[in-house]
């Protein structure tokens, strides 16, 4: 079976690019920890700095449920919430 790939695009609202990409910064080496992660994995669109990609890769959808109950995401959550917008793709890969 494929991992479960996630494409979470986090845009930064003006006033507010710091605080999001440091959270995001701060999340990375904790999931890269977790079971059932094979990838996690931040960037920064280069044409907009407020753009950011996180490029996630986990074993299924049970490993991705139990990273979004971990204290480390629920702090991101947090964090973010009301100063980024936020849109994720769930893939699965086709060939």
């Amino acid at each position: 079976m494929k991992d479960l790939i996630i494409v979470a695009t986090i845009t930064a609202k003006a006033g507010h690019e710091a605080t999001v990409r440091a959270a995001l910064e701060q999340i990375v080496p904790h999931s890269r920890a977790e079971a059932g992660c094979s990838r996690y994995d931040l960037h920064v669109d280069l044409a907009n700095p407020a753009s950011f990609v996180m490029l996630e890769a986990w074993r299924d959808a049970e490993t991705l449920a139990l990273h979004e109950k971990t204290p480390h995401f629920q702090q991101l959550v947090a964090t973010i919430g009301g100063k980024a917008d936020i849109h994720v793709a769930k893939l699965n890969q086709v060939l």
